[in-house]
């Protein structure tokens, strides 16, 4: 069975790329290139979907807001 998944892909202060799957709770991985990053991300997803099942619900992606708040 195949399925898809959302990933948000951030770079840390560290220069690290970071990715974490919203479906999945804790799912988530960093390397130094994009293309580590999306291999480990594969391997992230199949082990919480082995270890919690494949997520209940399905969201659709619909986009991103950055918000500014003063502090």
């Amino acid at each position: 069975m195949e399925m898809g998944f959302n990933v948000i892909v951030e770079v840390d202060e560290d220069g690290y790329y970071v990715a974490s799957v919203p479906q999945l709770r804790g799912c988530h991985t960093q390397a130094r290139s994009l293309d580590d990053l999306m291999e480990r991300i594969r391997e992230a997803i199949d082990l919480c979907v082995q270890e919690q099942g494949p997520p209940v619900t399905s969201t659709q992606f619909l986009g991103i807001q950055r918000v500014t708040v003063q502090l």
